[in-house]
């Protein structure tokens, strides 16, 4: 079994990366943002703690999150970051470290927009997917209807190029077409074969 953590700014191609992995090479692919996604549902165990720490300015009228009120709460509130970091990260990562032990799958990729060093332990490898910033903003304003302008906003509060690179194992270029994507995996899981 190989477990790779699968990292990346927004608009870098992650997407794409896991789509490859899981279609022709049969991976288990777990997002770390459903995961967390999942523990914020109504009577989940993150949606009460995560009430309780931030309010419920962010709630529907039937008790449902409403992810667009979430988001800009926490862009605004650095300290609301942290609050629901605090709460949902570790249960994130158990669940995370769940299925993983649970998987019957040879390839196992973990994509985390947000790097964790205290749990990269639980993966055999790294990979952050890169782009230039350019082309990230046009596949956000094309793919999302993003602003340049969001696009620059949400960027600015992602990790940095060097922050994300000083962390992984390989970094895969994903600046081309698929075709050189696909080409790239095909070498990296040759490469450890």
């Amino acid at each position: 079994m190989k477990i790779i953590s699968l990292t990346g700014g927004v608009g870098s191609g992650k997407s794409e990366v896991l789509k490859l992995l899981r279609e022709e090479y049969g991976a288990e692919v777990i997002v770390a943002d459903q995961v967390a996604h999942q523990l914020m549902e109504p009577g989940k165990k993150g949606y009460k703690r995560v009430v309780e720490a931030l309010g419920d300015s962010f709630l529907n009228a039937d008790g449902s999150i409403d992810r667009g009120k979430l988001a800009k709460l926490i862009f605004q509130d650095k300290e609301a970051v942290a609050k629901m970091n605090a709460i949902i990260h570790p249960m994130a990562w158990k669940e995370i470290g769940y299925a993983i032990t649970h998987s019957d799958k040879n390839l196992i990729v973990v994509e985390a927009a947000l790097f964790d060093e205290e749990h990269n332990a639980m993966f055999d490898e790294i990979w952050y997917v890169r782009a230039e910033r350019e082309t990230r903003i046009r596949r956000l304003m094309e793919g999302r209807g993003y602003t340049r302008q969001k696009c620059l906003e949400i960027m600015a509060n992602q990790a940095s190029e060097e922050e994300y690179g000083a962390l992984a194992d390989h970094v895969l270029d994903n600046n081309g077409t698929v075709g050189e994507l696909r080409s790239l995996l095909a070498r990296l899981l040759e490469e450890d074969s």
